[in-house]
């Protein structure tokens, strides 16, 4: 990790690169003269995929690929491409604009998460060359900044693919490529919303215009675009009620028949509000509330529990915090999109290519506003704001100082206001030359790629600041209201200002009802947090292809290379602001951090075609590669693959792939300072949890907790984490294997099974600080020393007040599942009808995503198949009706019922959560498309036409619950037009 001098550093490495890069084009030149220009290229049928650097015929790949068109693109009816792909069985939800709806440093970005084993597990490339991250310290690629007008296809291969593309690819990869070589002028606009008034709009606006230059020669292509996705907050949801979770009446105990929590609407919170509540943590009858205008009332009391914090209100509470006030589903995102691409034919065989992008992003994502659960006190005798009537009240019972709690609304959410700006050039040369007669395809390419981030957050508290803000005095001088700090005369012996920022400044807060409180007083306790980013990433790379022709064949002939190298250096770098960094906000003060490395890679690629068009044997190849990297922080990393594809006879051929993948501990695990954070946590002593465990009463009396202990533990506890430059690079082996039929007697008709196998060893994890808890109090033996020096409790209440925790290479994660793809094409003039069916249907089967946190505890497993957002079953299937220029489509989707309780050996049963399943859904598409002119087309669309919702206590606000459409029916329309 460097942390001085980060200037002078980069400018050297950059010049190291010019010259690398100087050095490639210019051999690449000298090649020129090898080759005779006139000479004939012999155009063999073979096409480059994802997956593999040697060019093969068409279904000669060992490695299942799932392809998205420009058509399958435009269907979606929206301008976030993560939430396309997530459409898809093999793509997880969690990282796209809904699933990262609760995270700040992603807010905005949408990522592609394979085989649910995380986003940074997926290597997301652009015409096969890596992309610059979007979140600060990670790998993870915003799709969103890939326009998606310029998409022709996308290519993801799941399984190991280290081999073949590097570090990140342990899931897979996605593989995005653009049009090139654009003629004319083309003008796209879209329109998409809800038909059901929850206010989802979007829009997208681009154009795209490209010439041949220099006689054909080359063509240039420059791109605008321009989209808006309009916010949506979870109450705009129809069926949004503030569901939660309350212990049940009726429950007797374990295994007793009956539900031990119910999922009921209603669930809110009498101990804090934004219109202030005075002694929250007292019993039900004497907590008070006030109305809008600051007058005193009784809270009601609660019918049922879910947590000291939160309870169940079947009239509903007036003046109870209700969290869905402040959650998103989706953030408000406005992008513009500025590119070009350039290609030139130095000569019959060699081109120039360069392409530029420039994405700006503004994006606002709400989140809860500031609040104090306690912890801050008013003097009742003193203070001017508090209703006279609970004041003579408190008094005659003898209270002259009393605890408060309070939702700060009336300073604003703790919104997220971000802009991101993303640049990246590519260039690079490609082409062939021939040496002595080998006809040897080359590229070589240099990338460059910056994204700057500012993130605010708005209206965060200066705790001290509200402290003497609070303390609010009449002055005696003035008759006015003012803060005890700014009158001496009422300071008594011994008084120290506690406020931390211009205390000369102090104005007096009323936070009694609603927006009491003047817009001086407001500025005086709240600031915006500012953190700005930079990631950078900067590689030159370059590759050949060519085979043995001239040499030697196999039976099945000749034997295709392909080697290569890459130098990239990837640097993150997060800067916070002085305020912040001092502690004075409730916001964590985190410090700044930087991290970098460097990376060498060499690999090498064969194809062996061992035998073809003999008995038994049509086609027999056989696929390796091998690569290996030496990375500044992590060492060196090999990784392999071997993958078979035997035809036996014409309509079957069976496949496989196995190999081992690495993934290096990216900049955030690796070189993160220890920061202070938040977490929120469920206390394994409380007495709901303290059985849940064999092990737990008896280590939690050694802590000095006893059973019937009752944790104040719905709210965010502090948190210590950071990075570990020790992490080793993490490994994975893939097993994949398959068989494809195309039987002949029925054409246009294929089936393709596969089975898929991935393991993960030495996997680099985030210890939650829940596992940090409950590894102190479930080991055997007597409370873990070693994590419960993790934990510090009050001395006083017992309660968690500070949780450190960090990165380690300790998990292990397994997952294996089987995909089917069935296509067939049919042409209805066989039957005397107009037109062409296409229909396909996709279905996946989990059988296994087991994640063990700690790979040394084999026994203590987290099982995820078969829970919300990893369903066992999913499929999808799709028909097409193509006539001249019509094109209609319907699509259906299918999520297997999925269960909202802990699946694992040691987790939870039905009984312990009631409804304890998510039933399955399916949800049906339709649009068509018609070109109303030979050079325009229009699309018009609904999705999910059924307006087929979950359940109302699945109000996809991010996570795990961001696979299902909480939104329900929408329309788009789109438009191209072409001069």
């Amino acid at each position: 990790m460097t942390l001085t001098n980060k200037g002078s550093a980069r400018l050297f490495k950059k010049s190291s690169l010019t010259v690398a890069l100087s050095s490639a084009i210019l051999a690449s030149f000298s090649f020129q003269g090898v080759a005779a220009e006139d000479d004939e290229i012999t155009k063999i049928e073979r096409v480059q995929v994802t997956g593999s650097r040697i060019s093969k015929a068409k279904l000669s790949q060992p490695a299942p690929i799932v392809t998205i068109t420009a058509e399958d693109i435009a269907k979606g009816g929206t301008p976030d491409l993560g939430s396309i792909l997530a459409e898809l069985p093999s793509i997880g939800a969690t990282d796209t604009l809904v699933g990262n709806n609760d995270s700040n440093a992603a807010a905005g970005v949408s990522s592609a998460d394979l085989r649910r084993l995380g986003a940074a597990r997926t290597l997301v490339l652009v015409n096969g060359k890596r992309h610059v991250a979007g979140a600060p310290g990670s790998s993870q690629v915003d799709l969103n900044t890939i326009p998606s007008a310029l998409i022709e296809r996308i290519e993801i291969i799941t399984g190991g693919a280290s081999a073949i593309y590097g570090s990140d690819a342990v899931s897979g990869v996605v593989n995005v490529i653009l049009k090139d070589n654009f003629d004319g002028l083309q003008f796209n606009a879209s329109v998409g919303n809800s038909t059901e008034g929850v206010g989802t709009e979007n829009h997208s606006f681009s154009i795209v215009a490209g010439t041949d230059i220099a006689g054909g020669k080359g063509n240039i292509t420059f791109f605008a675009g321009q989209d808006r996705v309009r916010q949506v907050l979870a109450n705009d949801l129809r069926q949004t009620n503030a569901y939660g979770t309350v212990d049940n009446p009726l429950n007797t105990g374990e295994n007793d028949g009956i539900p031990d929590r119910l999922t009921v609407p209603n669930v809110l919170s009498e101990r804090i509000s934004e219109n202030g509540v005075i002694n929250p943590f007292g019993d039900s009858g004497s907590i008070y509330t006030f109305n809008n205008g600051g007058r005193a009332e009784l809270m009601p009391a609660r019918e049922a529990s879910g947590s000291f914090a939160f309870g169940n209100f079947p009239d509903g509470c007036e003046f109870c915090a209700n969290t869905q006030d402040y959650e998103n589903v989706l953030p408000e995102l406005e992008k513009l999109t500025l590119g070009s691409t350039l290609n030139y034919n130095l000569t019959d065989n060699h081109t120039f290519y360069s392409d530029f992008k420039f994405v700006r992003s503004e994006v606002e994502q709400q989140f809860q506003p500031s609040f104090e659960f306690g912890g801050i006190f008013i003097n009742v005798e003193d203070n001017p704001y508090l209703d006279s009537n609970l004041r003579q009240q408190l008094l005659s019972e003898g209270t002259t100082s009393v605890e408060m709690s309070k939702f700060f609304g009336e300073l604003g959410n703790r919104s997220a206001d971000n802009k991101r700006e993303l640049f990246r050039v590519v260039t690079g040369l490609k082409g062939i030359f021939t040496l002595s007669e080998t006809d040897v395809d080359y590229d070589f390419y240099y990338v460059y790629g910056q994204t700057d981030n500012r993130r605010k957050t708005l209206n965060d508290l200066i705790p001290d600041n509200l402290v003497a803000a609070l303390d609010a005095v009449i002055d005696p001088a003035t008759g006015e209201a003012a803060c005890r700090s700014q009158v001496p005369s009422l300071q008594g012996e011994g008084y120290t200002d506690p406020a931390s920022v211009n205390g000369d400044a102090c104005t007096p807060y009323n936070a009694f009802g609603f927006d009491q409180a003047s817009a001086a007083a407001k500025d005086y306790v709240s600031a915006d947090v500012t953190r700005t980013d930079t990631i950078t990433q900067e590689f030159i790379g370059g590759s050949v292809t060519f085979d043995t022709g001239e040499f030697f064949e196999l039976q099945g002939g000749a034997i295709g290379l392909a080697t290569g190298f890459e130098y990239r250096e990837e640097t993150s770098e997060s800067i916070t602001d002085e305020f912040t960094k001092a502690g004075f906000l409730s916001n964590a003060a985190t410090p700044d951090a930087y991290g970098e490395f460097d990376v060498t890679e060499a690999f090498i690629e064969i194809n062996l075609p061992l035998l073809t068009d003999v008995a038994f044997a049509k086609e027999l190849t056989i696929d390796a590669a091998y690569r290996t990297a030496d990375y500044s922080h992590a060492g060196n990393a090999d990784a392999w693959k071997v993958g078979l594809l035997y035809r036996p006879i014409d309509d079957v051929r069976i496949r496989g792939t196995y190999g081992q993948a690495v993934r290096a501990p990216n900049i955030t695990e690796a070189f993160d300072p220890q920061s202070p954070g938040f977490a929120n946590i469920a206390d394994p002593c409380d007495a709901d949890r303290i059985n849940d465990n064999p092990n737990r009463v008896a280590n939690c009396a050694a802590l000095n907790i006893d059973s019937g202990f009752q944790a104040n533990d719905n709210v965010s506890v502090d948190l210590i984490s950071g990075g570990n430059p020790n992490l080793e690079s993490e490994t994975s082996t893939s097993l994949t294997a398959g068989i494809v039929w195309t039987p002949s007697f029925f054409e246009n008709f294929s089936l393709t099974v596969d089975y898929y196998d991935i393991e993960i060893e030495d996997a680099i994890s985030f210890i939650a600080a829940q596992s940090v808890i409950d590894n102190c109090v479930d080991a055997a033996g007597g409370p873990d020393a070693a994590f419960c020096s993790q934990v510090d409790r009050d001395s006083g209440t017992n309660d968690i007040a500070l949780v450190r925790s960090g990165y380690l290479n300790a998990a292990s994660i397994t997952t294996r599942g089987i995909e089917a793809d069935f296509d067939y094409d049919m042409s209805l003039s066989d039957y005397s009808l107009e037109g062409d069916l296409k229909f396909n249907l996709f279905v996946n089967h989990l059988l296994e995503l087991d994640v063990f946190e700690f790979q040394n505890l084999p026994d203590t497993v987290n099982v995820e198949d078969g829970e919300v957002g990893d369903p066992e079953w999913q499929a999808r299937f799709s028909a097409v009706y193509k006539y001249n220029d019509l094109t209609l489509n319907w699509t259906t989707r299918y999520t297997d019922r999925s269960a909202r309780f802990d699946l694992s050996p040691d987790g939870d049963i039905e009984e312990d959560l009631q409804p304890g399943y998510v039933g399955s859904i399916i949800t049906h598409d339709i649009s068509a498309s018609y070109n109303v002119l030979d050079n325009a087309r229009v699309d018009f669309g609904l999705r999910n036409v059924t307006d087929k919702l979950p359940p109302a206590y699945i109000s996809a606000s991010g996570g795990n619950e961001a696979i299902y459409d909480a939104v329900g029916r929408r329309f788009f329309a789109n438009f191209s037009i072409n001069f």
